[in-house]
């Protein structure tokens, strides 16, 4: 059975090049990797990819989330966070799952909530 177009676009994937800044804020209702720098926040619907060679300036909401790059601000993930070992958080974090690999800096507030109960928190207000 075909897809159809919506089923198309929310199940892509974006991606923001390492040679792309982008001052705003940005929304998906799919998956987002980024490798550039964004200044602005991040409300990602599916899960959010931010490699080594990523900056982020801003407050992020995601379903899940992989961070091997550098995010200043707070992160919401609703379900699964996991910081490589690259990656360098500066900001408090409030996740369902986390992971954290050895090598993985974060300077911050962790606060873990049950997976039954939804996160109340807006990002833009953090």
């Amino acid at each position: 059975m075909a897809k159809s177009l919506y089923e198309q676009e929310t199940n892509s994937i974006n991606i923001i090049n390492s040679k792309t800044k982008i001052k705003g804020d940005i929304s998906s209702e799919g998956d987002l990797r980024i490798d550039g720098t964004i200044d602005g926040t991040l409300i990602i619907k599916g899960k959010l990819v931010v490699s080594t060679t990523a900056i982020i300036n801003g407050n992020i909401s995601c379903q899940n989330g992989d961070i091997s790059g550098k995010v200043e601000g707070n992160i919401i993930a609703k379900e699964l966070l996991s910081l490589k070992s690259n990656s360098y958080i500066n900001g408090d974090i409030t996740v369902g799952q986390l992971s954290i690999e050895p090598g993985a800096l974060f300077t911050g507030k962790c606060s873990m909530v049950n997976a039954q109960k939804p996160i109340i928190a807006n990002v833009e207000n953090k």
